[in-house]
């Protein structure tokens, strides 16, 4: 059924209206704010918000806080490595101890050891609470941005853009989704983009999560030199894990922030026009 207003798009769901009219009447400033500006030159910032089920939405730049979330990730990255390293070295000075090497040498080497895992992994806590500050900013306004491009389209509201990483058994799917959805919003009209980034980021995620919560685990528990060297295995895994977990991220990250700026730069997108019945 064609829009009893206009006659010329489909109506909305449930509705008598077409997207276009709905939206007029929500909030007609906005709408006609949008049109002065042609398409080429849409600002990636406007004055007057955009209303959505959830609220008004302003549209703001992700293009800077996205750089920003993967030179921070590049950082995780590096600390990563450094880690593999020292869970190297530690595993080696374990070995010598399992297989019963003693005295002065050893235990300068353990001490040596012990020093550079508590310096990386120092560096590593420094880095990830950064990159997490950063990120959750850069979440929440990819997050608002995607109801400017489709303010239907979201089933999280946009407060879940962070409390959904804090709030326990709902993190394992909320980001998930919330991304899935701007994601989505944000893909070109054209063309929509395949879920598979997103997809392969969040699997590593999660199994690097479980790998991390298991080594941390073993190691708290571990007291001899055997249960040691397991621990520090299953901390090495979790350390190295995290290094493609990181570089899928940065994809992610990428991605989403280049859809975005394209779409907003690319200017409002009519509703295509249906055969009358």
């Amino acid at each position: 059924m064609n829009c009893a207003r206009c006659a010329t798009y489909a109506a909305a769901p449930g509705g008598e209206l077409c997207r276009s009219c709905e939206a007029a009447d929500l909030h007609p400033a906005p709408a006609r704010a949008v049109a002065q500006h042609p398409a080429p030159g849409l600002p990636t910032h406007t004055d007057l918000p955009i209303q959505s089920p959830h609220g008004p939405a302003w549209l703001r730049s992700p293009v800077g806080l996205g750089r920003a979330v993967a030179i921070l990730l590049g950082v995780v990255i590096v600390t990563d490595l450094v880690a593999v390293w020292a869970d190297l070295v530690m595993l080696d000075v374990l070995g010598r101890m399992v297989e019963g090497e003693y005295g002065w040498p050893v235990e300068a080497d353990a001490d040596r050891a012990d020093r550079l895992v508590g310096l990386t992994g120092s560096a590593q806590l420094l880095a990830y609470l950064a990159t997490v500050v950063v990120f959750l900013i850069w979440f929440h306004r990819v997050r608002v941005n995607a109801e400017v491009f489709e303010p239907f389209g979201h089933r999280k509201k946009r407060g879940w853009a962070i409390a959904g990483w804090i709030v326990p058994i709902v993190n394992l799917w909320f980001p998930r989704r919330i991304a899935l959805d701007s994601w989505d919003a944000s893909s070109p009209s054209t063309k929509p983009r395949s879920h598979a980034l997103v997809n392969a980021w969040w699997t590593m995620w999660i199994i690097g999560g479980v790998a991390g919560q298991v080594s941390g685990l073993a190691m708290r528990r571990a007291e001899t030199a055997e249960e040691l060297r397991t621990a520090t295995e299953r901390v090495l895994f979790a350390d190295a894990f995290e290094i493609p977990t990181a570089v899928f991220a940065v994809f992610f990250v990428l991605a989403l922030t280049r859809m975005q700026d394209d779409k907003a730069r690319s200017g409002p997108r009519e509703p295509e026009p249906v055969a009358a019945l």
